[in-house]
C-alpha cells in the first residue's frame, strides 16, 4: 500500500487503495503530517583558563546574528544523523574540526521567536567538558563551518552578555548553573577530574569551576561523608612540609 503526498501540512493523506480502506478492505485511519519545528544541536563547550571556568564561542559568519558571538551549533540534519548525539558530534566536527569528549544532553528549549527563520525552533543542548589541565589555546586555532573566529569568555561575562546571539546566553546559564550544581555537590563530572590528584588539587578544581573559595575543613568533611574519593596506596606527592596523599575518584 502506498500513500499518496499530502497537499499541505496538517492535510489527512489517504491510502492508495481508497479513501480509509486498506489492500484487503479493512478501514485505515487517515495519516496526518505535521509541519516540523527547526531542530538545532547547540554545544557548550566548558574548560577552565587562567580566569576560571570558560565557555567557547563563536562568531557567526552568516545572518542571522552575522559577526556576533554564538554557541558552535548547527541543524539537525535527517539524511546525516542517525541520533541527536551523533547530530552533537557532526556539529562539533564541523565547526570545531574536532569532537569533544564527555558530550551530555542537558536540555531542550524551544518557542516561537528564538530563530527569525522561522515560526517555531527547538534547541537541543549538549554540553562538552575539557579535562581539567587541557589547554583550551588549541580549539580556538581553526574554525571551522559558518564560523569566522572562536574564542574562549569567562562564563560570567557570557552569562551577562546580551549581544550573543539568539538566546544564548540564557544556555550559557543553564550549562553552567547545572555544572556548578554537580560540582557543589560533589557529583564530579566523569573525565573532567584527573586520575589521581591530591585532596588540595581537587579543592582548587572545584573552586575554579564554583568561582568561589570553599572551607577546607568543610570540604574534606563533605568528601569523607559522601565517599567520593579513595587514596591510592603507596601514592604521595611531594609537598611544601611533608608528602601529599594521592587520591582518585571512587567508582562503583
Amino acid at each position: 500500500m502506498q500513500l499518496r503526498r499530502a497537499r499541505g501540512p496538517g492535510q489527512a493523506v489517504e491510502p492508495s487503495g481508497g479513501r480509509g480502506e486498506g489492500a484487503a478492505g479493512d478501514t485505515q485511519p487517515a495519516i496526518t503530517r505535521h509541519p516540523m519545528p527547526f531542530t538545532r544541536v547547540e554545544i557548550v563547550v566548558l574548560g577552565l583558563g587562567e580566569d576560571g571556568l570558560q565557555v567557547l564561542l563563536g562568531r557567526r559568519a552568516r545572518a542571522p546574528h552575522a559577526r556576533r558571538w554564538a554557541l558552535p551549533g548547527g541543524a539537525l540534519r535527517i539524511d546525516l544523523d542517525e541520533s541527536l548525539e551523533a547530530a552533537a558530534r557532526r556539529v562539533m566536527r564541523e565547526r570545531l574540526g574536532r569532537e569533544l569528549p564527555f558530550l551530555r544532553q542537558l536540555c531542550a528549549v524551544g518557542g516561537a521567536v528564538r530563530d527569525p527563520r522561522t515560526p517555531w525552533a527547538l534547541s537541543v543542548v549538549y554540553r562538552a567538558l575539557l579535562p581539567a589541565g587541557t589547554r583550551t589555546s588549541p580549539l580556538t586555532g581553526a574554525p571551522g563551518k559558518r564560523i569566522e573566529a572562536l574564542a574562549w569568555r569567562p562564563v560570567e561575562e557570557a552569562m551577562a552578555d546580551s549581544r550573543l546571539a539568539f538566546d544564548h546566553s540564557a544556555l550559557i546559564s543553564q550549562a553552567v548553573t547545572g555544572t556548578r550544581g554537580e560540582v557543589d555537590g560533589l557529583d564530579l563530572p566523569g573525565g573532567f577530574v584527573p586520575e589521581q590528584f591530591t585532596l588540595g588539587e581537587l579543592q582548587t578544581l572545584c573552586e575554579q569551576v564554583l568561582g568561589r573559595r570553599l572551607d577546607k575543613s568543610s570540604f574534606r568533611r563533605r568528601l569523607a561523608d559522601r565517599a567520593v574519593v579513595e587514596p591510592v596506596t603507596g601514592a604521595t606527592r611531594k609537598g611544601a612540609n611533608r608528602p601529599a596523599q594521592i587520591y582518585r575518584l571512587r567508582t562503583g
